[in-house]
């Protein structure tokens, strides 16, 4: 039975392909492997948006922004350079990151630098400037001065603003009785 099968599957096979090799050869309307497709780079497809001119407040404060390499704690660095193209704008560079900064006015005077896409911040005080993320929410170098910020930093050092919880001393003039007593005043032992 065995053969019989075989033999039977054998002459259909021959058949095929003898009514095969009478027609002509068709095309294979799909591939017997699929290639798979070459890796391209993606293309930016975001339109390039213009950047918006800044007011002559944020240009004041663009005006007040320190230029050059910046040292920081741990041997960090950051480079602060004005745009070259767009006035009132600065790349900062730290690392392998780049960022792309606006001047953003404060109530407190601090100058602070923002780079929407990325969520970076750039505070420059007048003791030191400091890089964050704002969108992990850290540090990305702290404590990074310039000349200028250091001779702040060492004066803050050697005197210290009050603290705020503390009382003030009193001054020795306010603490002296009044030599004469004012007229209409009776003076007793409590006063």
């Amino acid at each position: 039975m065995l053969k019989s099968l075989v033999a039977g599957l054998l002459a259909l096979g021959l058949c095929g392909a003898t009514v095969q090799a009478g027609e002509p050869p068709k095309a294979r309307s799909k591939p017997l492997v699929k290639a798979k497709p070459a890796k391209q780079p993606p293309v930016a497809t975001l339109p390039v948006e213009q950047p918006l001119a800044l007011s002559e407040e944020h240009l004041a404060v663009a005006q007040r922004v320190v230029l050059g390499k910046v040292p920081c704690e741990l041997g960090a660095h950051v480079a602060v350079s004005a745009h070259q193209t767009v006035p009132g704008r600065f790349v900062l560079a730290h690392g392998r990151y780049t960022f792309h900064m606006v001047p953003v006015l404060t109530s407190t005077g601090a100058i602070r630098l923002e780079d929407a896409a990325s969520g970076a911040v750039w505070l420059q005080l007048a003791n030191k400037s400091m890089l964050m993320d704002q969108k992990q929410g850290r540090r990305l170098a702290d404590a990074c001065m310039n000349a200028e910020q250091v001779v702040v930093a060492d004066a803050m050092e050697r005197s210290p603003a009050p603290n705020l919880l503390e009382p003030l001393p009193m001054p020795p003039a306010a603490v002296a009785d009044p030599a004469e007593p004012q007229a209409g005043v009776i003076r007793t032992a409590t006063n």
